[in-house]
């Protein structure tokens, strides 16, 4: 068995698998599961400081994405993608399946978006209907400030889709300060759940615009508009996956009573960060680095395969590669949940050591013990 140190799908505890093994009722009829899967989504709420309307969905974090511009998009709706990374351009995508026109404000994908520019941009043009924008770029390992850039969004009357998947749980996150309109998280990324379920927090605005369209979603399992009357009803508009949401309560829980979770990520990530380029490696963000996940750039002479091929096989550790444009030219660590502990971190750093001593790259020292000095000085 591996040792997962990806960002994500990330290692899961023990109670979790457990939960996940516990006998279900039937969720379509027994009105038990209602309460319970309210109150699950009334303590997610609780974690990301949300008053509004939250929901968990059958299917990958992506789901949530698709979901959220099937039911906001229209035909001709001019949409705001905030793209400086590959999953923000990604977006644009799912506006153009829905009918929509996608707007891209493309900056460097190495630095988190400057919010004065991004003002100074909407004063020339602020016609949108939404605007999307990544939290976490999961590929490049940078963070956009959501809760400075959705809040200017807003007074220029433009509703606001984030997706979270990749920092929520990990980085501090206020939907509610933020005037988040749909917030999208993912169950496998710092929430350490298995991979599956997306979970949305929708706000009033946000379903006013989706009750208002002048033509119908064009969707059936992406229409977050299904979820509204669920809990009035006593009724879902597909069977739930019970044992995925079991399982996704009790992680939800270990969160809550994980009073140190933000402060843990924010200083293995620091300590991580320092190694990496004491050691003479770069980091491929040149700002705005998420403290869920560490992207290295691959040193010249070297390729990414060999890097993660000689963990794999020697070390018996999975890290990440990386797609699009930065295929073969990255490799990531995932930092987050359960993967945040200093033990796993400092057997990953000791074993990318090895690694580059096979491979015949010198560093300048040893990332691992740069790591742990670097964690003794929080102590």
């Amino acid at each position: 068995m591996y040792k997962i140190m990806t960002p994500g799908p990330t290692q899961v505890k023990d109670n979790v698998r457990a939960a996940r093994s516990l006998i279900t009722t039937n969720p379509d009829i027994d009105t038990s599961f209602t309460e319970y899967y309210k109150h699950t989504c009334d303590m997610l709420g609780e974690i990301i400081h949300s008053t509004g309307n939250i929901y968990i969905l059958s299917g990958e974090g992506i789901l949530g994405l698709e979901a959220a511009c099937a039911s906001l998009t229209e035909a001709g709706d001019r949409v705001l993608i905030i793209d400086n990374g590959i999953y923000g351009k990604g977006f644009g995508d799912f506006v153009k399946i829905y009918g929509g026109t996608p707007v891209y404000y493309t900056k460097d994908y190495t630095e988190p978006i400057d919010v004065t520019e991004l003002k100074a941009y909407l004063d020339t043009d602020s016609d949108f209907k939404y605007a999307t924008v990544v939290h976490c770029d999961t590929p490049s390992g940078m963070l956009n400030d959501v809760e400075a850039i959705c809040p200017l969004l807003k007074e220029y009357g433009i509703m606001t889709v984030v997706d979270t998947v990749s920092a929520s749980f990990g980085v501090p996150l206020n939907v509610d300060a933020a005037k988040i309109d749909v917030c999208c998280m993912g169950s496998q990324k710092a929430l350490s759940a298995p991979p599956g379920l997306t979970m949305l927090s929708v706000s009033d605005d946000a379903i006013k615009a989706m009750e208002n369209r002048k033509t119908p979603i064009a969707s059936f399992y992406c229409n977050i508009l299904t979820f509204k009357n669920y809990y009035k009803d006593k009724w879902f508009p597909y069977t739930m996956p019970i044992s995925d949401i079991i399982g996704l309560n009790k992680a939800i829980s270990n969160v809550l009573h994980d009073k140190t979770i933000l402060k843990r990520h924010h200083i293995i990530g620091q300590a991580v960060r320092k190694a990496v380029t004491a050691a003479g490696l770069t980091l491929y963000a040149k700002g705005g680095y998420s403290d869920t996940v560490s992207v290295i750039n691959v040193p010249e002479g070297l390729t990414d395969t060999q890097i993660l091929d000689t963990m794999r096989d020697d070390y018996n550790i999975l890290i990440a590669g990386c797609f699009d444009i930065l295929a073969g030219k990255v490799f990531r660590i995932g930092h987050m949940g359960e993967n945040a502990n200093i033990r796993d971190v400092a057997e990953t750093l000791s074993a990318l050591d090895k690694t580059f001593k096979k491979l015949n790259y010198h560093l300048n020292c040893s990332m691992a013990d740069v790591f742990i000095d670097e964690i003794n000085k929080f102590e």
